[in-house]
């Protein structure tokens, strides 16, 4: 059924630049049936409402972050480096989906929250594994500066504040 895969992923596409538009609460998944070019209920034919699309787009975003971390392969001095660039080429090639997954803990949905704080909570555990792997010294706090700073990269981009990342 590669035609079907094909759809669900045109709609999943479609939905990360409604979503990032208009934002969770004004984006319909009529506009994102719209924009992909089917009707809404062959949208519910994959998503059970707007929340579970709004979840798989999530969901999306985080495999592609996570794998790119599991799989950057560099010297323990310079894994944080490498992996940030990993997350800038990421940001650069996917940019309205990590955004979107960026400021997704913003939505106060209990359900979407939760849902986003277990994929938070995997990539900062994907970040601890792989500091701990290289031997890092405090590999927890590391992956928390790590997450902060990748935060703080895509409020920098959200508002067009360059300067915000003058550190180091």
């Amino acid at each position: 059924m590669v035609v079907r895969e094909d759809r669900k992923e045109q709609i999943l596409e479609q939905a990360v630049g409604v979503f990032a538009e208009l934002g969770y609460y004004k984006a319909t998944t009529a506009m994102i049936a719209k924009a992909a070019g089917v009707t809404q209920p062959y949208v519910f034919h994959f998503f059970a409402n707007k929340e579970e699309l709004f979840k798989a787009v999530v969901d999306r975003a985080v495999r592609r972050i996570y794998e790119t971390f599991i799989g950057v392969e560099a010297p323990a001095d310079q894994l944080e480096e490498t992996m940030g660039m990993a997350f800038i080429g990421i940001m650069n090639a996917h940019k309205g989906e990590i955004l979107l997954v960026m400021q997704a803990h913003s939505i106060s949905e209990p359900a979407i929250r939760e849902h986003v704080r277990d994929k938070y909570r995997l990539i900062y555990e994907a970040v601890i594994a792989k500091f701990k792997q290289a031997a890092l010294n405090n590999p927890e706090a590391a992956a928390s500066q790590f997450m902060a700073t990748g935060l703080l990269i895509t409020l920098s981009e959200v508002l067009g504040l360059p300067e915000l990342l003058h550190f180091k």
